[in-house]
């Protein structure tokens, strides 16, 4: 897997720069051009307009990979790879005129607070959108907007707001520097804002309702579900790396009167034996959820309610399991690793920022449990 080869091959580099990404704040623009010339914001992105478009667990062992090294890192690799599906929902012409550039990144915000004026085939823009992560390093970016039309919200046939991402130039968005936080800080998850642009009808599409023009198995796959996995992607690799952390430390540290080091005290060997035993029960559960969604859209079956439903349910617990052993390994660690030098500290912050998303946050749970139960249940955002 090429890819993911390129990703391990980066590893020494991204843990060696982890302190300048986290206090840049942004993923620094070398590093993005060299996930770029790696293929990483390529990955969802059409074979018709020059992308991989590999398989989804590819796709998220690679992301795994980066985050290991580097959790902001994998955060960068997440969105821009995940963003690259909207190649397959754009009209192929529009398509083709963002994702032809091979190094192109882009990126943007599923936060519906954009407002899109009907204006005969195009649409006036403004808005301003949070969590626009690896926003100082694209070329386009995109936001939800909710569609008007003689200054009146236009409504889709169940009477909810029609919603449409819209994708622009970067350089008709004005970045905001905020993004002042403890976890995930090398993310650059800045707000942006626009004013009155022009976007074409064409660089528009919607999520919810919209079908892609692609008709290869990855893009059977539901876009929301991509994002959710991605996040458990992230999550996944960061826990992996605080295991690897702790264990490095465990060998050397001997705790306040003791004679023993850290590795030799029976409590910490069970705690880290159930930790493993947890991250790898949980990776399965995910790798299995998406390889059995993968083997119906190669064999041309519907990704049905359920399968979706497993989908998110397996990438929430993925990433709320990695914040389980992140915290368990942080921990054990001490007061070693109260220090921001240590890397179990940053694994700590990023391991529950990651939490926060709202693609796993705790309502996943009840979206998931209802389906189990066989309620009827709004899939949109599944």
């Amino acid at each position: 897997m090429q890819t993911l080869a390129a990703a391990q091959s980066l590893h020494p580099m991204l843990r060696e720069r982890s302190d300048e990404i986290e206090r840049a704040r942004r993923l620094p623009a070398d590093i993005a051009r060299q996930f770029a010339q790696a293929g990483f914001f390529r990955m969802a992105v059409p074979r018709s307009v020059g992308g991989l478009e590999l398989e989804p667990s590819a796709i998220m062992r690679t992301i795994e990979s980066v985050a290991q090294a580097d959790a902001s890192a994998g955060w960068n690799v997440m969105v821009g790879s995940t963003s690259g599906m909207s190649a397959a929902y754009l009209a192929p012409a529009a398509a083709r005129e963002i994702y032809g550039n091979p190094l192109v990144i882009t990126g943007g915000s599923n936060t519906p607070t954009g407002r899109a004026e009907v204006e005969g085939d195009t649409f006036v823009l403004s808005g301003r959108w949070p969590w626009v992560s690896g926003c100082n390093n694209c070329d386009w970016l995109k936001g939800i907007s909710v569609i008007y039309e003689g200054g009146k919200p236009r409504l889709l046939a169940n009477g909810s707001p029609d919603a449409r991402m819209m994708v622009f130039p970067a350089a008709q968005a004005k970045l905001l520097d905020n993004w002042q936080v403890t976890g995930l800080s090398g993310s650059g998850s800045g707000d942006m804002e626009v004013s009155s642009i022009r976007v074409p009808e064409g660089f528009s599409y919607s999520l919810v309702g919209g079908n892609p023009h692609e008709t290869g198995p990855l893009y059977a796959f539901p876009p929301f579900g991509l994002l959710a996995m991605g996040i458990a992607a992230v999550a996944l690799g960061n826990a992996r790396a605080a295991i690897d952390d702790l264990v490095d430390l465990a060998g050397a540290k001997k705790p306040q009167g003791s004679r023993r080091t850290l590795a030799e005290r029976a409590a910490a060997q069970s705690e880290l034996a159930r930790s493993e035993a947890t991250l790898r029960s949980a990776r399965a559960f995910y790798y299995e959820a998406i390889g059995d969604a993968w083997h119906k859209a190669q064999a041309g079956d519907p990704i049905g309610i359920e399968d979706r439903a497993l989908l998110r349910l397996a990438a929430t617990h993925a990433t709320r399991s990695s914040a389980d052993v992140v915290r368990a390994m942080y921990e054990l660690g001490g007061g070693t690793v109260v220090y921001s030098a240590h890397p179990l500290q940053r694994r700590f912050r990023d391991a529950y920022a990651a939490t926060q998303h709202m693609m796993i946050a705790p309502p996943s749970w009840e979206l998931a449990g209802r389906v189990l139960m066989g309620l009827p249940t709004d899939a949109s955002m599944l």
